[in-house]
């Protein structure tokens, strides 16, 4: 197990090294003068000249991307354009901790009924449950982030008056945004679950327990499902990791000061060291999260070899 961690780690080095190689040349790639952006179309040319040096932008490309790779692993992603504060601080200062409690939360909710609806759609398949629930996952893969949290809003917020209209902070404030992004991906879990359970329910070993007496609940639960796992949780690592950085949509919806909205508002201040960064830290926890998938697998199915 440790030579897999480790051969697994030794794997991400080429990843991380793409990630910051794409996302250093982001700013080299948009069309324009990015020191003239940042610096203001009425800049005259020696503040534009003065931004370029504080960038570094007069040096080789190959020495700008070793000193920002450099940075950036020692914790330095730059200083914010907008508000000249540090890009780390302002990015873990509260916004990514939001982001990520918003993530885990919508993942939860969404494994949760995800993995139930799967199951009793497989155990009965063909059947009214089988079909209503399909027909419903169907409903939440078709339905727009923000056409469905706005609709959650009229009904829940304004018209009842249950949950807040917007932001975060307590338990109520999380309700909504947390089905919003959740609600999608319980509707891809479910299919999913309901696909690998159908597989696995037909293999030789589950009609030998069958045929021995165990009881529905032990084979669908402890031999059924535990096999049927590897392609969902392959599928929730790349939710929870697409939810990182894709809840863009939610977060300006509810007016939730998280990491999507950060990389809006800096886009439209043309503050690329924050949108660098923040891009940065969504794709390596994307890469982490990934790591942990691989990991998962063998904790749940032990005859998966690693070697």
């Amino acid at each position: 197990m440790f030579i897999y961690i480790l051969r697994r780690l030794l794997q991400t080095i080429p990843v991380m090294f793409g990630v910051t190689l794409a996302v250093f040349l982001m700013m080299h790639l948009l069309p324009g003068d990015p020191a003239q952006i940042m610096a203001g179309e009425s800049a005259d040319p020696v503040q534009v000249e003065a931004m370029r040096e504080k960038l570094g932008l007069n040096d080789p490309l190959h020495t700008q991307y070793i000193r920002y790779v450099t940075n950036a692993v020692q914790g330095d992603l730059g200083t914010s354009i907008r508000t000249n504060r540090s890009v780390t601080n302002e990015i873990f200062d509260k916004r990514f901790w939001i982001t990520v409690e918003l993530a885990l939360i919508g993942t939860a909710l969404a494994v949760i009924i995800g993995l139930i609806a799967g199951i009793i759609s497989a155990t009965k398949k063909y059947t009214f449950a089988d079909v209503s629930i399909m027909i419903i996952a169907l409903f939440g893969l078709s339905m727009p982030n923000f056409w469905l949290g706005i609709m959650l809003i009229y009904f829940f917020s304004v018209n009842l008056g249950w949950v807040p209209v917007a932001g975060w902070g307590t338990w109520q404030h999380m309700i909504l945004p947390a089905i919003t992004l959740g609600t999608g991906g319980a509707a891809i879990i479910a299919r999913m679950t309901r696909s690998s359970m159908l597989e696995v329910i037909n293999q030789d070993y589950i009609r030998t327990a069958y045929a021995k007496g165990v009881s529905d609940k032990l084979v669908i639960y402890k031999h059924a499902l535990r096999n049927a796992l590897i392609p969902v949780v392959t599928v929730v690592g790349l939710q929870f990791g697409g939810l990182l950085g894709g809840a863009v949509i939610t977060e300006t919806v509810f007016a939730i000061n998280g990491l999507g909205r950060l990389i809006i508002d800096s886009i439209r201040a043309y503050d690329f060291p924050m949108v660098q960064g923040t891009i940065l830290v969504c794709a390596v926890l994307f890469v982490f999260v990934n790591f942990l998938v691989d990991i998962t697998y063998r904790l749940i199915n032990k005859r998966i070899d690693l070697n």
